[in-house]
């Protein structure tokens, strides 16, 4: 007889630590006109630190030109450096170029472009769960290049992908793979480490891209256990600013042709004058997650502080997201409420970031977003109509979901008044 396995239900964070940490997001409790309410939405949208915007306006309001000789420029180009490292720091990588961009999804494209069109192969091999930037990416130039687009199933009992689907179809012709790290409809993590591993024990040069945009926000980054060519994150959803992305990318991968000023080195990707606001920003976001990991009694170097605060936001979001599913004395959790299905449900919590995807008995999913909105409580609807999540919906057999994403800046009052909301709703629709 075998014993069950324990299910990690995480670690919320001390009473007062999650009070100072609500402290520091702007319209946690109340939208910016001071109307109460809940922002369960943080997969489309993202609560930013005060601090972090504050530092982009100041930055940004200064008029010098990093490229010039004087002092100020001298330091704008100080600032830009250290977001360059703490891009490395975040991601645990050495060398390789940074490159800042408009949007997350505009580097995608780039990086995709690159690879496809100068690495070797007849096939690009991706996932059905990515997002349209990254799987439309691989699509257009398989398609322009003449090149077999391999992808990948999901599993509707995980909400994820599994290790072997992706395998099967990687081999000594494959020239790129493009994975998400986790996805944006379920919240359930690939197995990027064991994908890693064995996909390039099939083709030791194969070349990698992971989108981790949903994924960065929630759970620690280590490129030393997952050696990727390319990889990218949007500031905005991890408690930044909106008009920025991030990548990085592998020397090897760096230096492939792309678009790039001819006096420019073989590795550099930035076109035009970088805004020095962006890295500053990244900064920001390094720093309070550090002060994280020193509230929760970490020591060592930055990097040291940076992962145990990251590690440290998903064992409170985990800890969130088994309260919702569960419940408490308080109240009943979503598994337990009459008229909801939690939808791509299982217990391995530690394999789930903080998304969730539910329906409501009686409510059509639009529907049930408005009836969640007329409560105070903002939340959004994932339908097939939509083409950011029509592929992934119809690979678990599904039509739409009503999508819950709040962040470790909530606590479980604010999952308690969800579920209070969520139990108003359906017993006002039988």
């Amino acid at each position: 007889m075998t014993t069950p396995r324990a299910i990690d239900r995480g670690q919320p964070f001390p009473a007062e630590l999650s009070l100072r940490i609500k402290e520091r997001f702007l319209h946690v409790d109340h939208d910016f006109t001071g109307r109460k309410r809940l922002y369960f939405e943080n997969a489309g949208g993202s609560l930013r630190l005060k601090s972090v915007l504050e530092t982009m306006a100041t930055v940004d309001a200064i008029p010098d030109s990093s490229g010039r000789i004087h002092e100020v420029a001298g330091w704008l180009k100080e600032v830009m450096a250290k977001g360059s490292a703490d891009l490395r720091l975040l991601l645990n990588a050495e060398g390789g170029s940074v490159y800042a961009s408009l949007t997350a999804s505009g580097a995608m494209f780039d990086m995709v472009r690159a690879i496809a069109e100068n690495v070797p192969g007849d096939n690009i091999v991706t996932t059905v769960l990515e997002h349209p930037s990254s799987y439309d990416a691989a699509a257009l130039y398989a398609e322009r290049l003449g090149k077999q687009l391999r992808v990948a199933r999901s599993n509707a009992d995980t909400g994820g992908v599994d290790v072997d689907e992706v395998l099967r179809h990687v081999d000594a012709r494959t020239s790129l793979l493009v994975l998400i790290y986790a996805s944006n409809i379920s919240g359930a993590k690939l197995d990027l480490q064991a994908i890693v591993r064995r996909a390039r024990e099939i083709k030791p040069d194969l070349y990698i891209v992971v989108d981790a945009v949903q994924h960065a926000p929630h759970g620690l980054i280590d490129l030393k256990k997952t050696p990727v060519d390319g990889i990218n994150i949007a500031p905005y959803k991890f408690f930044g600013c909106r008009g920025s992305g991030f990548s990085w990318l592998s020397e090897r991968a760096a230096r492939l042709p792309h678009h790039k000023l001819a006096g420019k080195p073989a590795d550099y990707w930035d076109l035009g004058s970088a805004a020095p606001w962006q890295f500053a920003a990244l900064t920001g976001i390094v720093d309070y997650v550090c002060w994280v990991g020193a509230s929760m009694q970490a020591q060592g170097d930055r990097r040291a502080l940076f992962a145990h605060g990251m590690e440290s936001i998903g064992l409170h979001e985990r800890a969130l997201l088994a309260r919702m599913l569960e419940g408490s004395e308080r109240a009943p959790g979503l598994r337990e409420i009459a008229g909801v299905r939690v939808l791509l449900d299982h217990d391995d919590l530690a394999r789930r970031d903080l998304i969730l995807a539910i329906a409501l008995d009686g409510l059509e999913h639009t529907q049930a977003v408005r009836e969640y909105e007329k409560r105070g409580v903002i939340v959004y609807e994932r339908v097939a109509s939509s083409l950011y999540s029509r592929r992934m919906l119809q690979s678990f057999g599904l039509e739409g979901a009503v999508r819950v994403s709040p962040l470790h800046c909530h606590g479980f009052e604010d999952v308690d008044r969800f579920l209070d909301v969520t139990r108003e709703i359906v017993e006002a629709t039988r």
